[in-house]
């Protein structure tokens, strides 16, 4: 007893010392962020989540996919080269021209869609595909599609800037000289067709500024007198069907 008497004051500093390190705020530590790949027969596969980040990712790249792998670029183009030859200027609006554009792009495209679809989408909504086996079969159809109507002439440019060794196949081609190539290509095709169709139009404006010249009203603007007649010229030949249907068949064919 005498000796625990001794011992008190040590003891008390024993049993401030454990009261104060239990007092003490344990340190602070950073949130862990898990991310589960899940498991698949060939590997690692993606959970929801990031299934839906990867979804959201291609949302966000969507229209730089639509314009350099798709053939909306040549149909928006000749609409424009159709609407300057007929000097209508905002009739057809921009709105309905590229809405116009895209319906038919989708029309074109939908048999890679639905070989994308078959192929990629369901297949790694089951999990059966990785990530890497998805987005190389996701390019295979495009490849085909833009290698049926890229010249042989522009791929070799873009060959030849980017020192890439000759591709043995179709489908050793890289997809960033592919994409330049068919888009030039596609250029190349809408300027054709948007020449031949301003010959008609600019007949009938020749032939207005004729007849104008010879009656000696030379004040009047030909372009307004020229409009009705290019418009009533469209419509008698069924332009829209003529025009849509060879850009359709353009692809199609």
């Amino acid at each position: 007893m005498k000796r625990l008497l001794r011992c008190w004051p040590v003891l008390l500093l024993l049993v401030l010392g454990v009261a104060l390190h239990a007092a003490e705020p344990a340190p602070a530590s950073l949130p862990s962020v898990t991310i589960d790949f899940g498991k698949t027969p060939q590997g690692p596969g993606l959970s929801s989540t990031l299934q839906a980040v990867l979804v959201l990712t291609v949302l966000t790249l969507a229209p730089t996919i639509l314009v350099t792998t798709t053939c909306f670029t040549r149909i928006a183009v000749v609409l424009q080269f159709l609407r300057q030859g007929m000097g209508t200027q905002q009739a057809p609006s921009n709105q309905v021209l590229i809405s116009l554009s895209l319906v038919l792009t989708f029309f074109v495209m939908a048999p890679v869609g639905r070989e994308i679809n078959q192929t990629v989408l369901l297949p790694l909504n089951r999990n059966e595909l990785t990530v890497d086996q998805a987005m190389t079969r996701a390019a295979a159809p495009l490849k085909v599609f833009m290698l049926k109507h890229t010249r042989k002439k522009d791929l070799s440019l873009f060959i030849g800037i980017s020192k890439t060794p000759p591709p043995q196949t179709k489908a050793d081609v890289p997809l960033e000289v592919l994409v330049p190539a068919f888009l030039i290509s596609e250029l190349k095709t809408a300027f054709e067709i948007g020449f031949l169709i301003f010959l008609p139009f600019l007949i009938v404006d020749m032939v207005v500024a004729s007849v104008l010249l010879s009656m000696g009203m030379m004040m009047l603007p030909p372009v307004s007198i020229s409009l009705p007649f290019k418009v009533l010229l469209f419509v008698m030949v069924d332009g829209w069907y003529l025009i849509v249907g060879s850009l359709v068949r353009g692809y199609t064919g």
